[in-house]
């Protein structure tokens, strides 16, 4: 699960350390190159959505099995797109993947492991995402210099033929329980802590992203990052992950809603700092080591909040969190990428710490995040 989680995240958000060579490669703009994330997001959605249902029909181990072979196969279409609308399509593929494995993962650990043991199980399987940022936009970044854009993904190819084969061999049966009609999954809307959870969530994803996707570009035109140094600088991002992704586990018995809310405004804080840091490396760097963490910690807190208070839904609350959150990434790729074009990437970066701003704010009430508040 966790080498699946690396393969996602690598495989979602190298785009991002690839953005400027993509888009000349295939005669697009920035701001439309950043759409390719914006496009897997709106597949992640519809299949969120509807892959409970699937998966109540089948068992899970070869739901999850066929995902890994959908994201194998989008990372070669990807690797070999001669235009920008075949990389859409195969970036529509790898949103599939993202949709049902992330909907599914929080209640396949819950089956997994004993009860006691799931914060500490998602928070294992979360440093699969803390290696994949600390590692994809770095080499990604140094790599395609070398070998181009395209030489990249095919790397990813042989990692992903191993997660297929490594899932096959050690995912136990799980046979369906129980059918989840998709309406099930909105169904549980009706419950006015998830609905403050969901728009607080989009809000931070929202918020996260907008900024996170023109990285590449607001290092390149303003800090006027060298080819090393902008590897370093994104390494720098990705290595905090580790930190943020651990910090977040050990603090979530004591801690968990004060990290909800207090994540995105110190996220909304840092993100507006770079644009004044941006001029001077070292303190960009460390501005970014700062934001990494904490956008690390995020998806950790969220999804131990769903298993704590929609633990009597897991899947169809998987399904709906993931499609809030990737609905919101793909909204704030998009928007961010409109403020690059039209205005400048500085707008991006702070339309980005508006809507974490929002998230804080939204998350701040304890109460209104409780089944039953105390």
């Amino acid at each position: 699960m966790t080498l699946c989680v690396a393969m996602l995240i690598a495989s979602e958000f190298m785009p991002v350390s690839l953005l400027t060579p993509i888009a000349s490669d295939l005669h697009a703009t920035e701001g439309m190159a950043g759409q390719a994330i914006a496009i897997s997001g709106l597949f992640a959605v519809a299949t969120s959505f509807l892959i409970a249902g699937v998966a109540s029909r089948f068992d899970r181990r070869h739901v999850l099995i066929a995902l890994t072979a959908v994201m194998l196969a989008s990372l070669a279409l990807m690797a070999e797109a001669p235009n920008f609308g075949v990389l859409m399509v195969a970036r529509a593929l790898l949103g599939i993947t993202i949709g049902g494995f992330w909907s599914l993962a929080t209640a396949t650990v819950m089956q997994l492991v004993p009860a006691g043991h799931v914060s500490r199980a998602l928070g294992v399987m979360y440093m699969g995402n803390a290696a994949a940022t600390a590692l994809a936009a770095p080499v990604g970044s140094y790599l395609g210099q070398v070998m181009g854009w395209r030489g990249v993904f095919w790397l990813l190819v042989p990692a992903g033929l191993l997660t297929l084969i490594w899932q096959t061999l050690a995912l136990p049966g799980m046979p369906p329980q129980r059918a989840i009609p998709a309406a099930r999954v909105l169904g549980l809307l009706k419950r006015p802590h998830v609905r403050t959870a969901v728009i607080a969530s989009m809000l931070s994803f929202a918020g996260a992203f907008a900024a996170f996707t023109y990285f590449r570009p607001f290092l390149e035109t303003r800090t006027h990052a060298s080819v090393t140094q902008l590897s370093l600088l994104l390494l720098a991002l990705g290595a905090a992950g580790f930190v943020g992704t651990s910090g977040a586990t050990a603090l979530l018995s004591r801690r968990l809603f004060q990290l909800l809310w207090l994540c995105p405004l110190l996220l909304a804080i840092v993100t507006a700092v770079l644009i004044e840091f941006a001029p001077m490396v070292w303190l960009t760097a460390a501005g970014l080591g700062v934001w990494g963490a904490l956008n690390a910690a995020l998806p950790v807190a969220w999804f131990n909040w769903l298993a704590q208070e929609v633990r009597d839904e897991p899947e169809a609350g998987g399904g709906l969190m993931v499609g809030a959150i990737q609905l919101a990434i793909m909204t704030g790729a998009g928007l961010g990428g409109t403020l690059l074009d039209h205005w400048s990437v500085e707008a991006t970066f702070l339309g980005g710490s508006a809507l974490m701003l929002a998230a804080s704010a939204t998350a701040a009430s304890r109460r209104r995040l409780q089944a039953h508040p105390a």
